[in-house]
């Protein structure tokens, strides 16, 4: 059974500070002032407040967003439209079949240049939200608007910042796994290729059975502490609307200057990964007892030399 994420009440920013945040834990922060955008985001206002503009969305046959099998498509339709499909369970007009769902995660005016922020590309919605002060200024590094289908469920990833997720409207159900369940997870980048983490294939996936799962569901209002390298999935129980921020806790030369999404690794670490790699092709010249052994020889060193001590 999956431990509860810890759900704190009246915080502010000396608790989240002293308390909260030394953890490096999740942690649900409940009761936080998050702007007018809680009462005044209905259907109706977000539709009149960003009207046609074009938005690229993911779309799926499937509740389950596979990207491995890549199960969904991108489509690009004026907000308005977007919404009103995102928010229904049947479609009189769709692009696969009448109860495909819907995901967006905006994105900056230049994709491949800037962070997405919310006071640029949805400034009359930027106003109504209130990011808790819990991090300086400048440290912030983006404000993402996302919003999704009922049901719609996203693989499980890690971030490399630290963020805040708004949960303006709708639920979620949140799963999050350690950063030391990185070896149960069957990582492919920064995603774990374990899709389906209810009924999970064991005989395909033999070590997630060590995972040890923590989980939460939010409400309207919540305000879920995420920080870096912790494993999430998320999956939304009806039509939700949050919005995600991202902020740096590194020093400001660990991340890649150009990432604009914010989730390649720290400078240091991509590094240690490409000679990983190379070390890796260097073993396969050897024949199969010898890559064993220099293969264990190599896992021993990093255990010795790079593991937090339980």
């Amino acid at each position: 059974m999956a431990e509860s994420v810890r759900i704190f009440e009246g915080v502010d920013k000396d608790l989240f500070t002293s308390d909260i945040y030394p953890q490096r834990k999740p942690a649900v922060l409940r009761g936080l002032d998050i702007g007018e955008c809680k009462t005044k985001w209905t259907e109706e206002y977000l539709c009149k407040c960003v009207g046609s503009q074009e938005v690229k969305v993911h779309v799926s046959p499937s509740a389950n967003m596979d990207f491995v099998n890549k199960n969904y498509a991108y489509r690009t339709l004026p907000f308005d439209k977007f919404l009103r499909r995102a928010a229904q369970s049947k479609h009189d007009e769709f692009f696969f079949e009448p109860d495909e769902k819907y995901y967006f995660r905006a994105l900056g005016g230049d994709p491949r240049k800037e962070p997405a922020d919310i006071t640029k590309q949805f400034p009359s919605l930027a106003p109504d939200v209130t990011i808790p002060q819990f991090f300086e200024a400048d440290t912030m590094f983006s404000t993402i608007l996302r919003l999704g289908s009922a049901g719609v469920q996203l693989w499980t990833h890690y971030d490399i910042m630290d963020n805040l997720l708004i949960q303006i409207s709708g639920h979620k159900r949140v799963v999050f796994f350690s950063p030391q369940d990185a070896t149960n997870l069957y990582l492919t980048g920064d995603k774990s290729a374990v899709l389906d983490i209810e009924n999970p294939d064991f005989s395909r996936y033999p070590a997630f059975r060590h995972a040890r799962p923590m989980e939460c569901h939010l409400q309207p209002g919540d305000v879920l502490f995420i920080p870096a390298l912790w494993f999430h999935n998320v999956r939304s129980l009806d039509f939700s609307v949050a919005v995600n921020v991202f902020f740096r806790h590194l020093e400001a030369n660990c991340y890649d200057t150009k990432d604009p999404y914010g989730n390649k690794d720290p400078q240091a670490a991509a590094r240690a990964l490409q000679i990983l790699n190379r070390a890796l092709k260097c073993l396969e010249e050897l024949p199969d007892n010898y890559r064993d052994f220099y293969g264990r020889r190599m896992v021993s060193q990093i255990e010795s030399k790079v593991y937090l001590k339980s």
